[in-house]
């Protein structure tokens, strides 16, 4: 049998590889990419002042409304613009990552519409009927902005993800949709951290060949749980809304494509127990009765420590010193720490 030349040999060796690496990159890049185009919301025509309804090449590309009206809060407008980061009239936040993120309306008790905002993009492609997919969002909790009445005190569970085959884009005068009491992926807790960022993330298998991917509160109010950051009584006037900030918003069919935290689920690393965040005269620790608590300023000094009394017990910290401080809980055998803020 005649054995092949060396340099022949290794000439075939290297055709196979190169033949290798062609076939890899000509299959399907979702298998590693995120689905959802402009997934920061960074890519716009334009730095628009304004909140509500934008006209012809304002917000960010791709997204558009699926009811009622978003805001595209961006970094490039004067600080205290209305729809300005990290100060805006709704909350005070940074994005996420990047320069941009979106305010949408989650929960609103007035009237017999429960009113929602609700965003939407269509996919890079399709969905596979089968195909498990995997999701991912950030959300933060809207408290704190520049108004000259506080506008949003309610945090409210639900924010999450919907996917559907066909276009729902709401124009002015449409009518308001029915609430649709269902979600591919949502926070059932009520979100209520207003300086971090909650991770939402879960996994399904798609029954159809979704397209479009909506972002929102798609439960009505009976079925949405609710917490007041402030007490009515101590307000005027009172609305009665959430608001949430979404960013880094990901669908990918690879498990490893999206920031599914410590693992598949839909609560993320679960919900923080104070609120609200930041703190004016009260700060409320939910959930957490019986546990020894001990407060340190920003430079280690302890300022209260006592026991919690109650699933919802406040915090006094109306004549603490406006910053950072630190929160040690000691509760069912573990410690958790715990930062908040005192605003001005």
């Amino acid at each position: 049998m005649k054995r092949p030349n060396p340099h022949q040999l290794c000439q075939r060796l290297w055709w196979h590889a190169v033949v290798l690496v062609c076939w890899a990159a000509s299959l399907p890049h979702a298998h590693s990419q995120n689905l959802v185009p402009n997934a920061g919301f960074e890519e716009t025509d334009s730095c628009f002042y304004g909140i509500g309804y934008l006209p012809p090449g304002a917000g960010p590309s791709n997204w558009y409304r699926a009811y009622l009206t978003f805001d595209h809060l961006q970094s490039c407008l004067p600080y205290g613009s209305v729809n300005g980061l990290p100060m805006n009239l709704f909350t005070f936040q940074q994005p996420y990552e990047g320069n941009s993120c979106v305010g949408i309306l989650t929960y609103h008790t007035d009237g017999s519409s429960e009113q929602r905002e609700w965003i939407m993009v269509p996919l890079l492609e399709p969905m596979t009927v089968g195909q498990s997919y995997y999701c991912s969002l950030r959300a933060n909790a809207g408290f704190g902005g520049n108004d000259q009445y506080p506008q949003i005190w309610l945090a409210n569970s639900n924010v999450g993800m919907l996917f559907t085959t066909y276009d729902r884009q709401w124009n002015a005068g449409d009518p308001y949709p029915a609430p649709l009491n269902q979600a591919h992926v949502r926070y059932t807790q009520v979100l209520t951290d207003t300086v971090g960022w909650t991770l939402v993330n879960g996994s399904f298998v798609a029954d159809s060949a979704y397209q479009y991917l909506m972002i929102g509160n798609f439960f009505s109010n009976a079925l949405t749980d609710t917490l007041h950051f402030a007490d009515p009584n101590s307000v005027f006037p009172w609305y009665p809304r959430g608001y949430t900030l979404i960013d880094a918003v990901c669908v990918s069919p690879n498990p490893t494509g999206c920031d599914l935290g410590q693992g598949l689920g839909e609560e993320g690393g679960g919900s923080p127990v104070l609120f609200p965040n930041p703190a004016y005269d009260q700060l409320v620790v939910g959930g957490r009765s019986g546990a020894r608590l001990l407060a340190m300023d920003a430079v280690g000094r302890v300022v209260w420590q006592g026991v919690v009394g109650s699933d919802r017990w406040v915090l006094p910290v109306g004549d603490w010193a406006r910053g950072t401080y630190v929160l040690r809980l000691e509760w069912s055998g573990r410690t958790e720490v715990h930062k908040f803020v005192l605003a001005e």
